[in-house]
């Protein structure tokens, strides 16, 4: 296959540190070298850590399903978004990330997601509608499909759109703090005692304290409509109400801001890269573009049972996830030592999973590179989803928001492409990574009426 959809260049095998430092900040992606597509596992060494890209399947396993508690999240990787994402179940570990996590989970397990469905619906149906006055023109897509995205969540969380005042205001600082802050800072790099200051630029700060300040009051108000017996009953309503079935203890409004802040990182950012991806590929397939907007003739009214109709449109956003997955890379850090291929690992070492790599394995899957939505119902598809795919990570740290999300995304996909046909223009988008992968200088589509 020779028409392959957009992939960063790789850097040269060997660069200095400092180069190495320098192309990491400013995208993580284009900082690999190529052998990293082919390899089981790859050793990286600076003066102060060492780190070992893992993707050979087993070895993934041990470290996500396994024996996840010898292997934590890696502070280094927090040190850039703390200041954002406070002590939230995103960077937690130990005890305090299971409390957190059975606090957290029941809002989204079993019925809720047909619960919330509703909410997702009306986003969609107001992204059609706002896109209407844009119908003939030239539309940046990942701006869209932020907002949009962003709505979701407002309206599954807190029940309000995001034209309510607050929710509009979080939007607009998270814009700016979106891109001001790198995947790294010097703290990930350095081993810096905690009364070290960590550099973050003044500007990511400020956007940061902003964010928190007007979650806050959103926090503030839900707590006395609980306290009253006015709250809706949301997913913001379900997790402040949850008692952690072991200690009795709930959340407080500091701990709930924490959360609802990457509650918006996670379900926000990470669905509008997706999403603007997805679309960006079937404007380049037309054909899968079709057979999406063919069976999105069954969204007529909001009934959560239509979702097991969109198969088509669920296996083309699985594979958009797998060429572009908008978390390219988690890092967990080994607990003790360790012996993987041969190779001894000292205590402290920087595991590092990604899902970009691994999902376009030389070694594992068919035309890795490809854009290929029927390869899930091939015997290479159905091992490597088993085995090499993690758009959400695995085990016992996958994404609580994984099913919401794969609701979330075709539904909206269809809905827009029942309406509208989308084209490509303008220059082939680049792949970077900034908070998630997102195109250098955005994914520009035509839009016309269906």
């Amino acid at each position: 296959m020779t028409d392959l959809p957009p992939k960063p260049a790789s850097r040269p095998d060997k660069v200095s540190l400092v180069k190495y430092a320098k192309l990491f900040r400013q995208d993580i992606l284009s900082a690999q070298p190529a052998r990293l597509y082919k390899a089981w596992m790859a050793e990286f060494r600076t003066p102060f850590f060492r780190s070992y890209l893992l993707n050979q399947p087993d070895l993934v396993k041990t470290v996500l399903k396994d024996r996840p508690d010898d292997f934590p999240k890696s502070s280094r990787i927090s040190e850039g978004l703390r200041p954002l994402l406070g002590n939230s179940v995103f960077l937690t570990n130990g005890d305090v990330w299971k409390q957190q996590r059975r606090i957290i989970d029941p809002a989204f397990e079993g019925g809720r997601l047909r619960d919330t469905f509703p909410a997702m619906w009306e986003a969609s149906e107001t992204m059609v509608r706002r896109l209407s006055r844009h119908v003939g023109e030239t539309v940046e897509i990942e701006a869209e499909t932020s907002h949009a995205a962003a709505d979701v969540i407002f309206r599954t969380l807190f029940s309000i759109p995001i034209e309510h005042d607050v929710a509009g205001r979080v939007f607009t600082e998270f814009r700016d703090y979106q891109r001001t802050q790198p995947i790294l800072n010097v703290g990930a790099f350095l081993p810096l005692p905690d009364w070290v200051p960590r550099f973050h630029k003044k500007r990511t700060r400020k956007a940061a304290a902003s964010i928190r300040a007007l979650i806050t009051q959103l926090t503030d108000a839900r707590m006395q409509e609980i306290k009253a017996g006015t709250a809706p009953d949301d997913l913001a309503t379900k997790i402040m109400t949850t008692q952690d079935p072991e200690t009795g203890d709930t959340f407080s409004t500091e701990d709930m801001v924490d959360q609802v802040a990457i509650f918006f990182l996670a379900g926000h950012e990470t669905s509008a890269s997706a999403l603007a991806w997805t679309l960006y590929l079937l404007a380049r397939y037309p054909d899968w573009q079709e057979k999406v907007a063919q069976e999105a003739q069954c969204l007529e009214t909001c009934d959560f049972g239509v979702m097991r109709h969109l198969r088509i449109s669920r296996d083309v956003f699985r594979e958009a996830l797998r060429l572009y997955p908008p978390v390219p890379m988690m890092v967990r850090q080994n607990a003790c030592p360790e012996r993987f291929r041969e190779r001894d690992i000292p205590k402290g070492g920087q595991m590092v999973l990604s899902p970009w790599h691994l999902h376009r394995h030389e070694r594992l899957w068919d035309n890795p590179d490809g854009f290929d939505p029927a390869r899930w119902e091939t015997e290479n598809g159905k091992t490597c989803m088993r085995e090499a795919y993690m758009p959400f990570s695995a085990g016992a740290r996958v994404c609580t928001g994984a099913g919401f999300a794969m609701v979330e995304g075709p539904l909206i996909l269809s809905m827009l492409l029942k309406h509208y046909k989308v084209t490509a223009v303008g220059p082939e988008p680049v792949p970077v990574a900034y908070l998630t992968v997102r195109s250098k200088d955005g994914i520009w589509l035509k839009l016309e009426r269906r």
